[in-house]
């Protein structure tokens, strides 16, 4: 779709008679009202509002583009107006606004037109075209001042995925705003057109209403002198750490993108530090092996699942306070504070699955692998599809999958996706957004619901079911062996695919347990609670342990330690992993066995302290003296095996 075709003429108004924004707004949503091209005025106004509540439309330059979407707007369309004296619209750089682009959009609209409107950015960027526009004559002159860009907007768009010359800077940047449409392609046009005049080679990624366009690569992030984040919503940071990066808003990107051009290329930004360790979740797809692949895809479900279960299990666990029948209303115990408790701890643990295998689809193939994966999820989960099994019927036989079925879901609302995208790729472009919110929620909702139910929930179950049986039957002598070594796992890495091996399986057997918990979680638990803990305890015992720079951060691991934060050891390990990581490794694994030892059972799969306190860990006592070991275990290892470094 062209930019010139979402232009309509006839509400179009070149004299805006003086008044405020909300007048002026009104003023143009009832001109396109008029010639039939929204049904509910009134709340398309509403929705105009509630987007100039979030962030002022007037990006500067004498320019507003308000914008938004709505169920009454059967086609997109650009309605501009013009005022000769200006119209106060708290813009970002404090000018009054003269021309003005509403924006009406159908509501969940994707696609072609969205891709058209972000053109309208490179269009009035250019000085010439807004004095077109200022001094253009009727409506049909409008129209025509962009039929003449077009092209050469189409052109100058399109963005480079490599440098253009080795020997020119070369930065990295990424714009968002919170719906997607105007401030995050017009701070991207701007930030390119800078970096053009100064001479440097940039790569932006706009985060906006159709998703993610041109991401950043793990190559293009590492090669770049510096980082610029001009966003106004939450975007995937991890990937950033260590790299001089600029946070700032959206506006800033559009009115002071020579200063953060500048700072960005000459590296004077600040370094980012992630709180986020091992692999980047959120790095481009296809970049990396097939396994560090499915390693980011699984870990950006287990990352958005962890709240579902953590909050589930410690409502539970303290519904337990009043007895551990107190939410049953045929128990002596029972408590409605225990029952409210219980309710809402079982409604988090429901959502656990769909959400896993949701976030996994969406990390596979964006929004529609997201609804995919998601209702694989429904099907892979106990509690939800015994709803559906009947005493005959087609689900009478359903079986849930649980936790396995839940990854095979994410990975095949992703692949679904992918077979649409190929068995569809022969629609013309200008139905794209049919795509995603009709052909690819219906067919993809009908072909994961008949594979779940009919091809992936028995054997997964059964192989489910057999995990936990086998664990259950293992000797206890044994056991120990086990809470060992998923003890030591989570101290190798931490963070890591070794240490997160152990956690989602952990994770995978309290979430079958149907309430009951899990020692292998446990031991996980108190295994990756050991790190921080010993490298507190060696630095309070032998300061001189540590370099000077490090002693006050090593203080800090006693609270990572007790929240179970085992990234807090990862500074010290990083700086002598021959010297650190066997001994915490041993005192990791020595708690673990210890608490599988003394029999503790984890309800919830994070915490570490806080959930003792909360009632998520049975022998509360023995468990806490197992870390205490494990942890005067590992900061003695430390002692030994850094007895020569760091002496003054």
């Amino acid at each position: 779709m062209k930019l010139s075709e979402l232009f309509i003429q006839e509400p179009m108004d070149l004299n805006l008679p003086a008044g405020s924004k909300s007048q002026t707004i009104r003023h143009l949503a009832e001109r396109f009202e008029a010639c039939g091209g929204v049904t509910d005025v009134n709340e398309f106004i509403k929705a105009l509002e509630a987007r100039e509540a979030q962030s002022t439309t007037g990006v500067g330059d004498e320019i507003a583009i308000p914008h938004a979407q709505h169920t009454s707007i059967q086609e997109p369309a650009i309605i501009f107006g013009r005022s000769e004296t200006g119209i106060e619209w708290e813009s970002m750089d404090g000018q009054p606004a003269k021309l003005i682009f509403m924006i009406a959009a159908p509501e969940g609209a994707g696609g072609a037109h969205l891709e058209a409107l972000a053109k309208l950015s490179s269009v009035l960027m250019k000085v010439e075209a807004k004095e077109a526009l200022l001094n253009a004559t009727s409506t049909q002159e409008v129209v025509e001042v962009f039929q003449s860009y077009e092209e050469e907007s189409i052109a100058e768009t399109s963005t480079m995925s490599e440098p253009a010359q080795e020997d020119r800077p070369y930065i990295v940047a990424v714009t968002a705003c919170p719906t997607g449409i105007a401030h995050t392609f017009m701070a991207e046009e701007k930030l390119k057109q800078t970096a053009s005049d100064m001479g440097i080679d940039i790569k932006v990624e706009t985060n906006g209403q159709v998703g993610v366009n041109n991401r950043l690569t793990h190559d293009d992030i590492e090669r770049a002198a510096g980082v610029i984040v001009a966003a106004d919503k939450q975007v995937p940071m991890a990937r950033f750490a260590g790299k001089p990066t600029l946070i700032r808003p959206v506006a800033d990107g559009i009115n002071k993108a020579s200063e953060l051009v500048e700072l960005a290329a000459t590296g004077k930004a600040p370094i980012y530090h992630s709180d986020m360790a091992g692999v980047d979740e959120e790095e481009e797809s296809g970049n990396g092996s097939l396994g560090s692949q499915f390693y980011r895809h699984l870990m950006n479900g287990v990352s958005h699942m962890l709240p579902f279960v953590v909050a589930g299990g410690i409502l539970i666990a303290l519904s337990f306070m009043w007895g551990i029948n107190s939410s049953d209303v045929t128990d002596p115990s029972y408590n409605p504070i225990a029952e409210v408790l219980m309710s809402l701890g079982n409604m988090a643990f429901a959502m656990m699955l769909p959400i896993l295998a949701g976030f996994i689809g969406q990390s596979i193939a964006d929004r529609p692998g997201l609804v995919i994966g998601f209702r694989g999820g429904i099907f892979a989960n106990p509690e939800i599809l015994s709803s559906f099994n009947s005493e005959a019927g087609v689900f009478s036989d359903a079986v849930p999958s649980g936790f396995l079925g839940a990854l095979v879901a994410g990975f095949l609302g992703g692949g679904i996706v992918w077979l649409l995208n190929k068995l569809f790729a022969w629609l013309p472009k200008s139905l794209d957004g049919m795509k995603p919110i009709f052909i690819y929620p219906v067919l993809g909702t009908l072909l994961i619901g008949l594979i779940m139910l009919f091809v992936v929930n028995a054997p997964m179950g059964a192989v489910m079911n057999g995990l936990v049986n086998f664990i259950n039957n293992i000797p206890s002598e044994f056991k120990i062996l086990i809470g060992f070594a998923v003890g030591a796992m989570m101290s190798i890495d931490m963070g890591g695919p070794i240490n997160k091996a152990a956690y989602v399986t952990g994770t995978a057997l309290v979430t079958a347990s149907g309430g009951a918990g899990s020692d292998v979680m446990a031991s996980v638990m108190v295994g990756g609670m050991v790190p921080p803990l010993a490298i507190a305890l060696a630095a309070t015992i032998r300061p001189r342990l540590w370099p000077e720079a490090q002693r006050n951060s090593a203080l800090v691991n006693y609270v990572m330690g007790a929240a179970f934060i085992t990234e807090g050891a990862i500074p010290f390990a990083a700086s002598n992993p021959v010297r650190v990581i066997p001994p915490l490794a041993i005192g990791a694994g020595v708690s673990g066995a210890l608490s599988m030892l003394f029999g503790s059972v984890s309800l919830v799969p994070h915490g570490g302290v806080f959930a003792v306190l909360a009632g998520g860990i049975t022998n509360p006592l023995l468990f806490m003296v197992a870390w205490l070991i494990g942890g005067l275990v590992g900061a003695i290892g430390l002692m030994y095996t850094m007895r020569h470094e760091n002496q003054e």
